[in-house]
This record gives C-alpha cells, sequence and structure tokens, in this order.
C-alpha cells in the first residue's frame, strides 16, 4: 500500500504507452477478448462458487418479482477501504454529489467526472465510521480514487482488496449478499428472531443471522425491497447456509451469473458506461499510472456504434440519469465544464424493446439458408464488458446508444438500456436500433461470428422498465435525506 507521502513509480508498461502506440484506443478495445467460458461477464464471479446458473436463469429472475432472490456479490466488485483525516476531502473533492450531510450509518451512489465533465465512473460508497470508508464497484472508479489518494496530497490510505480473479490472497474484505424480493423481509424477521430496524433506503442497522453481527442496509439490484447483508468474510458460509435452508418456504433462489447481470435492465442502472479516462490532457498522469494490465487498458467494446474518437463514448451524468444528484456547493474536479453544460440540452436515459419480430428473426436465420446476423447469448448478448449499437431516427440520423442488450423473463421482452435526445425521450417513440458490426464481425478480430447486420425496430420505455422498480425507486427517494 502507498500513501499520499511515497513516489508513486510510472510503470514501465501503461495505458498511456497504449493510446501512444495506437491510431485509436477505440480499436484497441474492440480487438480486446472478453476473457469468458459463459458470456463477458461470467469470469467475473468464480463458477466454483456462483454458478451459471442454479435452477434456471428464468426461474432465477422470476425470484426478485415473485419470492426471494439471493445474489452473492462478494467477488465481482472491487473493494477500496479509505482511512484518514482526509477521506471525506478526497472525495468531496472527486465527487459530482454532495457530502455535506453525509454521517456514519449511511451509503450513497458515489459519481466521478474528468476535468471536461464526463463520468469516469460510479460506485457505492458507505460511510463506516469517522474517517473511515469504503467504496466498492468497478475498476474504473476505484482506480482513479485509488491515484487521487496516492498523488493529490490527501492525508488519507488506501487499501485495495480487488475483484477475485485477480486476489492473490482469496481473502475478501467482508462478503456481500443483496437479499430481495416479495418474501424477503419475511425471511429475514425469521432469521433475526423478530421485527427488523426501521432502515431507510441507502442507510444500515445491524441485525442476527446464525448468531452472527450483520450489516444490512437498504438497497436494491432489480428494483425491488430488500437488503444487502456483509460481514466478516469468515462468517460468509454460515450466514449463507441460514439463507438458504431458512429460505426455502419463501420460494429463495440462489441466483447465478448468468440472471444476476440481468438485473440492471430492470432496475436501470448503467452499469459500465464508457470510461472518460483515454483523452483528456489533464488525465495524462493518471494514464502512466494506470498499468497496462488496468481495467482500463483490457476493457473489451463491441456493438454496432462505433468511432475512432473515444469522446464520441463518453457520457455526461445527464446522458445516464445522475443529473439529478449534481450539487455545486463544492469544489470537484468537472465542476466548471458541468455548470456549463447545465442549461444546454442533454441526453436521456431510458428503455429500448425491441421488436418481437425482429428479435426472433435473428434466430430464425440460424435455421435458413444465407448469412446470419450476430448471435444473441441470453439473458445477456453484449459481445463485450462496454457494448454500444446505435439508435437511429426515421432520417437514419444517429440519435443515441443501446447498451446492455438483455432478455428478461419478468417483461416477456428483450431490451436495451439506451440514452437517446430527448426530443426522442418520450414513451412510445419508435426508433430503429442496428444489430452487428460494421465489417460483420471483422472489427473484433474474430472474436465475434461473421454476420450481417439487421435493423431491430425499438420503442422507448421508461427507464427503470419495471413498474415494480419505478414505485421502489420514488418512495426511497421520498424517504432519503438528500446527498
Amino acid at each position: 500500500m502507498r500513501t499520499h507521502s511515497e513516489e508513486v513509480a510510472v510503470p514501465k508498461q501503461s495505458l498511456q504507452s497504449i493510446v501512444d502506440g495506437a491510431s485509436s484506443i477505440v480499436d484497441v478495445l474492440y480487438a480486446n477478448p472478453p476473457k469468458t467460458a459463459l458470456n463477458v461477464f461470467g469470469v467475473m464471479m468464480p463458477t466454483d462458487v456462483v454458478r451459471a446458473e442454479y435452477t434456471t436463469w428464468r426461474d432465477e429472475q422470476r425470484s426478485w418479482r415473485e419470492g426471494v432472490a439471493l445474489h452473492d456479490q462478494s467477488y465481482h466488485m472491487n473493494n477500496l477501504r479509505l482511512h484518514g483525516p482526509d477521506a471525506i476531502a478526497l472525495l468531496s473533492h472527486l465527487a459530482i454529489n454532495s457530502f455535506a450531510s453525509f454521517q456514519p450509518g449511511a451509503a450513497k451512489q458515489f459519481v466521478a467526472c474528468s476535468p471536461e465533465g464526463f463520468v469516469i465512473g460510479d460506485a457505492i460508497l458507505y460511510h463506516l465510521a469517522e474517517n473511515d470508508l469504503l467504496l466498492v464497484g468497478n475498476p474504473a472508479t476505484t482506480d482513479w480514487v485509488q491515484f487521487t489518494a496516492e498523488t493529490g496530497g490527501f492525508d488519507v490510505d488506501a487499501e485495495l482488496d480487488p475483484i477475485w480473479v485477480l486476489n492473490k490472497t482469496k481473502q475478501r474484505m467482508a462478503y456481500r449478499y443483496q437479499v430481495e424480493g416479495p418474501n424477503a423481509y419475511h425471511l429475514l424477521e425469521e432469521l433475526n428472531g423478530g421485527p427488523l430496524p426501521e432502515i431507510r433506503f441507502f442507510r444500515w442497522a445491524t441485525i442476527t443471522i446464525a448468531g452472527h453481527q450483520v450489516r444490512a442496509m437498504r438497497h436494491s439490484m432489480g428494483g425491488v425491497p430488500g437488503l444487502e447483508l456483509s460481514g466478516p468474510w469468515a462468517d460468509r458460509r454460515d450466514v449463507k447456509s441460514a439463507l438458504v435452508a431458512a429460505g426455502r418456504k419463501h420460494g429463495l433462489r440462489q441466483v447465478g451469473s448468468l440472471a444476476y447481470f440481468s438485473t440492471v435492465i430492470e432496475s436501470g442502472w448503467w452499469a459500465v458506461p464508457f470510461s472518460a479516462v483515454y483523452s483528456s490532457p489533464q488525465l495524462r498522469g493518471y494514464r502512466e499510472w494506470l498499468s497496462d494490465k488496468s481495467a482500463s487498458a483490457r476493457m473489451s467494446l463491441g456493438g454496432s456504434f462505433y468511432s475512432a474518437d473515444p469522446q464520441d463514448y463518453y457520457a455526461t451524468p445527464w446522458d445516464l440519469g445522475y443529473g439529478r444528484i449534481i450539487r455545486f456547493d463544492h469544489d470537484f474536479v468537472g465542476r466548471a465544464a458541468l455548470e456549463k453544460m447545465q442549461p444546454e440540452p442533454h441526453r436521456t436515459k431510458v428503455t429500448l424493446l425491441w421488436n418481437a419480430d425482429d428479435f426472433t428473426d435473428v434466430f430464425h436465420r440460424l435455421v435458413t439458408d444465407g448469412p446470419t446476423a450476430q448471435h444473441i447469448d441470453l439473458p445477456v448478448a453484449a459481445t463485450g464488458r462496454m457494448h454500444y449499437d446505435k439508435v437511429l431516427d426515421a432520417d437514419g440520423a444517429v440519435v443515441g446508444v443501446g447498451t446492455y442488450p438483455t432478455y428478461t423473463y419478468n417483461e416477456r421482452c428483450m431490451m436495451s438500456l439506451g440514452c437517446v435526445d430527448d426530443r426522442f425521450s418520450a414513451p412510445g417513440t419508435e426508433l430503429t436500433m442496428i444489430w452487428g458490426e460494421d465489417g460483420g464481425g471483422a472489427r473484433s478480430a474474430g472474436l465475434v461470428e461473421p454476420h450481417e447486420q439487421v435493423a431491430i425496430r425499438v420503442r422507448v420505455a421508461p427507464s427503470p422498465i419495471s413498474s415494480t422498480a419505478r414505485e421502489y425507486r420514488d418512495r426511497s427517494r421520498a424517504q432519503s435525506a438528500p446527498q
């Protein structure tokens, strides 16, 4: 572990050296392999601990709407622990949202932007105790915070617990289980031996499971009522065993990696935005700090939207639905740029519902003569860790992008999470999304089978798509203090 006071060595091979050596970083990301035996996300969870499926992914999707879903989140995210008198100052310096009322016992969605006002990443931030915070999420976010902790002159120590596939110790700071669904609170009350404490959204309290003290935070993956449970790594088996045993009569399903990564399409969370770190002159030092093995260097990209300029993939907080949390009550990286952007038109986050005939026609091509379309893996059909499809208006102009192409049994629909120009964001608007890459897969260096691009008719719908998720979101916001 390095601290702010120690010299930071620049790695011999860095993200900056990759950027310097490529005609376009976008082409590098297209050629990066997804590295998975299941889909582009399965590698993030160890298959000997979290199966691809426990029953079927359809049955597991139903569980967060009809019974209890148990998601094991202990393996696929970075944990960055921040200790020291400047921990809050560091995070406030990077976050677009306010820290004015952030106290121990609370959590929040932490969103960081580049100096130009484009999203670098987001994560969940836990205020554990005074001068003690935990950031949990994708490496794109934790790397940026760790770099600033080590180089920015802050009196803070940063301790990284990397995702499981990069974790040599095979020990985590904590286990993390999400328990959600209409029967979740009945199950947890039974295990707790009595009523649960009242817990507001993004707040936590302590409950008891199998004789262990468990931190229970009100949070959701699928946009339904539930609690996130965490505690010491040594307690993980006892707690999970108790949940599974007691959960049988409540309709509990353990959720495998296939269904788990489909939750975001129902809750409307843009899980992996294209991190805005590749082109900013002010971030050159950060790119030199990131090694050629970092997530930003090895990220994979797919989809029909293509531009050699990485800035065409960048998103503002408004594009991703984070405009409501921006607070100009503190100085932070990107503030001046966001103040200038605020009055401008923005894109709107929506759900894009695929036309059923166009969706099934992709599969029909598998049993007919002629070229096939790009295959649709189910439930998540992304061809890279980041997947961007171009969305067109009636005149063929690009008016947005679709990402995270996913089928959900709960909605009986294939859909993409999208952001489109505001004038096309009204529910019911008909647009066209292009499925398959320009060049029929040649850009992905053989990682995608040869195919013919096809047009998919899409209809704009709200995000989150689930009315249950929208109602839960609105109730939760009303009960939460501004953050």
